[in-house]
């Protein structure tokens, strides 16, 4: 089934119109509220692979903010919908767990036999230790160090970008940009780097993606990372002055120096996936979104200081990670449902972006929206994205390079999404840039 769907919606990137996509959107928006609401399974990929998932939150948001699902293809879950709810369990860290050993941070239960501890899908006060290692490679003074090399790169990638022709976004730019930028904070080898996207790539994929075509293929592929990673922790470790790269810190840290490989690995993993989501599938959806609405391309032309804010909007309409997973640790009330001990609690950032009850006219793409960075896209409380900045700060700098030198981008056709309900993103973005200043 999987197959078929992600051929389908290939099939119709390549050759969809306007009126096209305008009436796949009116038949899921009359799907989503003649079904009844007990059916509703916002976790169908399928849903976020034909970018028909819209109604269907909204839905829930109006009826049922918090939603329990008895039968899914992950088990039971209750789906938050609603900002303020969202809130209340990202933040409540004494009650809903991100513990990998309890179900971690998505909605797919890790397999027994191959869990990857990472202090993202662990609890306090062992989060606490092993997120301060890293955090200061973002701290501010690194990334005024790091935003000049981002600019050199940036402009390399766009100068080199063919006129009059078209080309895949996603691949020239959006993947280029991150997996420089990635190679740089780990200290990597610069001729291997795409390796960081491919490793990115498989260890959030869905098996029903195509990105890998077993378990056994993804177990092996991320062993390989953990074995090329741990060659280079060999050397770090053994530096005589620690370097300022991701893997001298961890390294190095009194917290992370003694993990275990699978610890380890999960550490990397994480570190590489965060480091590559955000940024790249916010810069295609960023340019996705501007040529979707003209009027604020040209906005933003006649007023570049808007980048900054643009840049929250662009993070928020995209919300690169759909959503985050929690655990009851105990009986507990949510929006009037009572929620029991071990539950699997899914937040939907991608839905609590689009709750007009917090954010004014949410489903409208608005570059001078006030107080644009009022989002969820990277979480809040002790897990909220410690790379904020830097994705921040990439965005910020592609924008200001862009504007520069492409009067327009066009997107020919509609962009292949990525089957997932956990990574928001693209595959490949057809787009020709006509002319150059």
């Amino acid at each position: 089934m999987s197959k078929a769907a992600i051929a389908d919606a290939n099939d119709f990137a390549a050759t969809a119109t306007k009126s096209d996509v305008e009436e796949v959107q009116a038949a899921a928006r009359a799907r989503a509220y003649s079904m009844p609401l007990k059916d509703i399974d916002v976790s169908d990929q399928t849903l976020f692979l034909n970018n028909t998932i819209w109604p269907y939150f909204e839905r829930l948001r109006k009826e049922d903010p918090v939603h329990f699902n008895a039968e899914s293809d992950y088990g039971p879950y209750w789906s938050i919908t609603k900002y303020k709810d969202i809130m209340a369990v990202d933040t409540n860290h004494t009650v809903f767990s991100s513990e990998s050993g309890l179900g971690g941070i998505t909605i797919r239960d890790p397999l027994d036999d191959f869990r990857l501890p990472m202090f993202i899908a662990m609890d306090q006060p062992k989060h606490d230790d092993q997120r301060k290692v890293v955090s200061p490679i973002v701290a501010p003074n690194n990334l005024a160090q790091l935003e000049g090399v981002i600019r050199e790169r940036a402009c390399a990638i766009l100068d080199d970008l063919p006129i009059g022709e078209e080309f895949d976004w996603v691949d020239r730019v959006s993947i280029e940009l991150t997996t420089q930028m990635l190679a740089t904070l780990f200290d990597f080898p610069w001729e291997d780097r795409r390796k960081l996207t491919r490793w990115s790539d498989v260890a959030t994929a869905d098996l029903d993606s195509g990105i890998v075509d077993s378990m056994e293929q993804r177990r092996e592929e991320l062993r390989e990372c953990g074995e090329y990673f741990m060659r280079l922790w060999n050397e770090r470790v053994n530096a005589r002055e620690p370097g300022g790269d991701l893997i001298s810190m961890l390294a190095h840290g009194e917290s992370t120096r003694n993990m275990p490989f699978e610890e380890f690995l999960g550490n990397l993993i994480l570190l590489i996936v965060g480091g590559n989501d955000t940024t790249r599938n916010s810069i295609t959806g960023g340019v996705y979104e501007m040529n979707r609405n003209p009027a604020e391309f040209e906005k933003l032309k006649a007023n570049p200081e808007l980048i900054p804010n643009m840049v929250s909007e662009i993070i928020r309409w995209q919300t690169p990670l759909a959503h985050m997973r929690r655990t009851a640790l105990e009986d507990t009330e949510l929006g009037g449902k009572k929620i029991k001990k071990g539950d699997k609690v899914v937040m939907w950032y991608v839905s609590g972006n689009r709750d007009d009850e917090v954010i004014p006219d949410a489903d409208d793409f608005i570059i001078d929206r006030p107080r644009a960075r009022n989002h969820l896209s990277f979480g809040f409380g002790i897990h909220r994205c410690v790379g904020n900045r830097l994705a921040e700060m990439q965005l910020r700098i592609i924008w200001e390079e862009i504007l520069k030198r492409f009067p327009t981008i066009k997107v020919v056709g509609e962009p292949k999404r990525i089957y997932s309900n956990f990574v928001k993103g693209y595959e490949t973005m057809t787009v020709i840039i006509p002319e150059k200043y």
